[in-house]
């Protein structure tokens, strides 16, 4: 009798044959059916933008709830760990004000080695470093501004550089994307002067129809090479008309720019980060110490705060809680980096490490009753390939820090939908304009946005979204179809 004529046979032998393909079957008939109902429970709105750019709704994680509801209002894919992007911010700047609280600053110390004898050191002079993020230009121009009204002058020795307080590692600026060039990259330091950035600036000569090409800082160890055309063609992504590139001549580095660059773009800059942290903190020491009429004998070096040292001045940064909004606002990398690994050092004591910076997080998240198992801290930026946490669990965070007395701290620190930071050209003629603070997180493969909605009623909503796909870079409608339907909903 054949198989097909006895019905029990032919279910055994399959049942005994193909074990795993039935198994096989049944998950993928479960997984087809929560991808289902994973579309079917976003907003149409969004469903629509996901349709349009092309993305399969299982690349979206979403989660929304009122900060003063028991239970969220949607979720859709909210369990499971994504890549957040820079939206992680959220996590190191609030843990940040909880613990070291708005109104901590780092400081940056100098202390002399040898005789001061009217405005003469005979020795060295130490700048040792605290982590310090806005340790901009202007700001060191005030603490050395602050060396000369001490009646210090004239340095016949050199200049330690003390980078202590940060474990000193080793870093491949291409190794993240191949851009070693790009501010982003730069390695966090615990004497960090400007972001090591030097500012290229494009400024158009109306009369010579010539472009001037200007590097500020303007360190004499760097050369730049202009070879721009500038020509009356449409603005367009100027950035993209050309390219940068750096070679070693001796001691000597040359930056040279090639391609075009339209004069209908006006005055345009952008940072790059070209020099060594200990060379550029030297330059700029050098350059600004003359600009304000003192002298500088020796060389500058790496080293620590040797014994007997002398402090002599302290100079302390803007509080944390101004910190935060550049750090959130304008998604500055080096600075929530450098505010990761200071949280671990005031926790676990110096030197800093990433490890102590995760785990001075991942311990005030226990001590707050939050259970975030999924969770992955490299360096507290979102720069990171590695770096994990769930929509909803980035949503049970917000609603956290809703209740906290460091909230309008927190809250002010983000974007606002189409007035500033990351945010200020998005959704700029809809109503939810001027009613969300929202962080923006943007990687290859990635992007996310979370932060405050407050919708047409009044209600504060906590927002969180994101796209892990190839084709995220297509996702902008989907994540602004959704903060724009938080807004309008009934």
């Amino acid at each position: 009798m054949s198989d097909v004529a006895c019905p029990e046979r032919s279910r055994r032998v399959m049942g005994e044959v193909f074990p795993g393909l039935v198994a096989k079957l049944l998950v993928l008939l479960i997984v087809w059916s929560s991808v289902l109902a994973h579309a079917d429970s976003l907003p149409a709105p969004v469903r629509a933008a996901l349709k349009e750019a092309g993305l399969p709704a299982s690349s979206l994680g979403v989660w929304v709830q009122d900060t003063q509801a028991k239970r969220a209002l949607l979720e859709a894919g909210a369990e499971h760990a994504m890549n957040p992007a820079s939206t992680m911010k959220l996590v190191t700047t609030y843990a940040a004000l909880e613990q070291l609280g708005p109104a901590y600053r780092w400081k940056t110390e100098t202390y002399v080695a040898g005789s001061l004898a009217g405005e003469t050191l005979n020795g060295d002079l130490i700048l040792k470093g605290y982590g310090d993020p806005k340790l901009t230009l202007e700001n060191f121009w005030l603490l050395l501004r602050d060396l000369r009204q001490r009646g210090l002058r004239d340095i016949r020795g050199g200049v330690i550089l003390d980078q202590s307080y940060f474990e000193p590692t080793a870093h491949d600026p291409a190794a993240f994307d191949n851009e070693p060039l790009r501010a982003y990259n730069t390695p966090p330091q615990a004497l960090q002067v400007n972001f090591n950035a030097i500012r290229i600036r494009l400024l158009p000569q109306p009369d010579s129809k010539a472009l001037r090409v200007v590097a500020d800082p303007a360190p004499p160890s760097l050369k730049v090479v202009s070879d721009l055309e500038m020509d009356a063609a449409p603005c367009g992504d100027w950035r993209e008309g050309f390219s940068t590139g750096v070679t070693k001549v001796g001691a000597e580095r040359v930056l040279t720019l090639r391609g075009r660059f339209s004069a209908a773009c006006g005055e345009k800059s952008f940072n790059l980060n070209l020099l060594p942290n200990g060379s550029y903190v030297g330059s700029v020491f050098r350059l600004l110490w003359e600009e304000l009429g003192g002298t500088l004998n020796g060389s500058v070096r790496a080293g620590e705060v040797p014994p007997g040292a002398t402090l002599l001045a302290s100079f302390d940064s803007p509080p944390l809680g101004d910190t935060i909004r550049d750090i959130n606002k304008f998604s500055n990398n080096v600075m929530a980096r450098q505010l990761f690994l200071t949280l671990g050092a005031e926790r676990s004591g110096p030197p800093a490490t990433p490890r102590k910076g995760a785990e001075a997080i991942e311990s005030w998240l226990a001590a707050k009753g939050l259970d975030f198992p999924e969770l992955v801290l490299e360096n507290g930026s979102g720069l990171s390939r590695i770096e994990r946490i769930s929509p909803r669990h980035m949503g049970m965070l917000l609603v956290s820090a809703s209740n906290s007395p460091v909230f309008g701290e927190f809250e002010s620190s983000l974007p606002i939908v189409a007035v500033d930071g990351t945010m200020k050209k998005r959704l700029q003629d809809h109503a939810v304009a001027g009613h969300a603070h929202i962080k923006t997180g943007s990687l290859e493969g990635v992007r996310s946005v979370a932060g405050y909605v407050f919708d047409a009623k009044g209600r504060r909503m906590a927002v969180v979204a994101m796209v892990n796909h190839p084709r995220a870079g297509a996702s902008r409608p989907v994540l602004d179809a959704l903060l724009q339907w938080v807004y309008e909903r009934h």
